[in-house]
């Protein structure tokens, strides 16, 4: 099985000043990490983050209730829902 090293194929160039470069490295020994492990790290879980916060709902107790609500008991379509789903059908290709 291959390891991880001989997985890395990509490359991230970035250029940065003498006095942002000394914080990361002073945090990267902190961390007892090299320098492009930490970067990579701290700059993943910051991905994860604002991709999690893009692609979830969160919803309040009410929210969530009046979402189940309208799930289960729908309300009859009325000219504007079906222009809506009109237009829908329209513009979504389904592949």
């Amino acid at each position: 099985m291959p390891s991880s090293e001989m997985l890395k194929q990509e490359r991230l160039h970035i250029r940065l000043d003498a006095a942002s470069k000394q914080i990361l490295e002073k945090a990267a020994g902190y961390c007892h990490k090299k320098l492009s492990d930490f970067v990579l790290s701290q700059s993943l879980a910051a991905a994860e983050n604002i991709i999690s916060e893009h692609e979830q709902i969160t919803l309040s107790n009410t929210d969530w209730e009046l979402f189940l609500d309208v799930l289960e008991n729908p309300p009859a379509k009325n000219a504007k829902l079906k222009e809506a789903l009109a237009l829908h059908k329209k513009s979504v290709v389904r592949v």
